[in-house]
């Protein structure tokens, strides 16, 4: 296909470069391919056939986020194949704290100017992140903008939907005080609190590819980008064995936001300190930016990607399960009756 809107490229936006992205994309977005797509790349909306064998009554679960201030990151890098994992690891983690398995995905990328290559880099993160989901990347949209992003930067969102019978939604009804919480790792900061990054590391001022003697000589730049952790796989294989009452994705707010939402009233969440396994990374940004210990737990996810809530005589299979599936989880507190949300003790 191609255009001859000469006019509309003299304006800034190119329709062929376009067209050159899709096709540089496909081979990328047929990795996701998954059973139940009806549809390809081309047409004016994305078609999904669900299989709802086995449910009584399922309900669709919506997810909708974006990468933030990190992008920034992948500018000064230059590294735009990993930040897709963050789009979509961003919805589909949200979506799986309801206990719904992802089904497909969409992304929309916003350029000043439309580099085939580099679009197709960041979509096949995207994919990337749809294969270690589980869920099909069905449809998406380029927008290119010029004047109202520079030629060399962009935005990306994405929007998930997946499916959970009514009967097996996780919600806080069955939470008891004594039942425990489990904590799995995060890869790094993931995606929130960047612009607090950014600030505290001066990260527009250095060389984020020189090695960094607290990070065992990783680069900055590549400590930061590390994609967030997408967790449906083993979260799913856990859920269909083990009673969850309870998850968490730990994102913006840190700790004390989102820990707390997935508590009933009268329940409060008693986190050890001494248990966390935090990286040297969220250490470093303490230190170089000043920032108290309450406050980095207000933001960030100081290690903790995803909190999950079993009942005591539980956990230890839990564990098991996650780990078989490759999880380092831990123990990392206990449910607790308290009018206080969340205890660090």
């Amino acid at each position: 296909m191609k255009s001859n809107s000469e006019h509309y490229r003299q304006a800034g936006v190119d329709i062929n470069a376009g067209y050159r992205a899709v096709e540089l994309m496909k081979e990328s977005v047929a990795r996701t391919m998954i059973p139940g797509v009806v549809s390809g790349l081309g047409g004016f909306g994305g078609l999904f056939m669900p299989d709802l064998s086995g449910m009584k009554n399922p309900v669709l679960v919506s997810g909708t986020d974006g990468v933030g201030t990190k992008l920034k990151l992948a500018f000064q890098m230059d590294r735009h194949d990993t930040i897709g994992i963050d789009c979509v690891a961003m919805c589909v983690n949200d979506v799986l704290c309801c206990g719904a398995k992802p089904l497909f995905f969409l992304d929309y990328v916003a350029v000043g100017k439309n580099v085939p290559e580099r679009v197709a880099a960041i979509v096949s993160g995207v994919a990337e992140g749809c294969v270690r989901a589980g869920c099909a990347l069905i449809g998406g949209e380029t927008a290119e903008m010029p004047g109202f992003y520079a030629e060399d930067e962009y935005d990306l969102a994405g929007f998930c939907v997946g499916i959970v019978d009514q009967e097996k939604i996780i919600d806080n009804s069955c939470i008891r005080a004594g039942d425990v919480l489990i904590a799995l790792p995060s890869s790094g900061v993931h995606s929130n609190g960047f612009s607090l990054v950014r600030k505290a590391l001066n990260t527009e001022n250095r060389d984020l590819r020189a090695p960094v003697a607290a990070l065992d000589g990783q680069g900055l730049g590549e400590a930061l980008l590390a994609p967030t952790r997408i967790y449906v796989k083993p979260m799913l294989q856990l859920m269909a064995q083990v009673n969850v009452k309870g998850v968490s994705h730990i994102t913006g707010g840190g700790f004390y936001e989102n820990i707390p939402r997935s508590l009933p009233g009268g329940m409060g969440a008693f986190v050890e300190r001494k248990a966390l396994r935090t990286p040297p990374l969220f250490h470093l940004i303490a230190r170089e930016g000043d920032i108290p210990t309450e406050e980095m737990f207000s933001t960030f996810n100081m290690g903790v990607g995803m909190s999950v809530i079993v009942a005591a005589p539980e956990a230890d299979r839990a564990l098991h399960l996650l780990q078989q599936a490759g999880e380092a989880a831990y123990i990392m507190g206990e449910v607790r009756q308290s009018d206080t949300p969340l205890t660090l003790c």
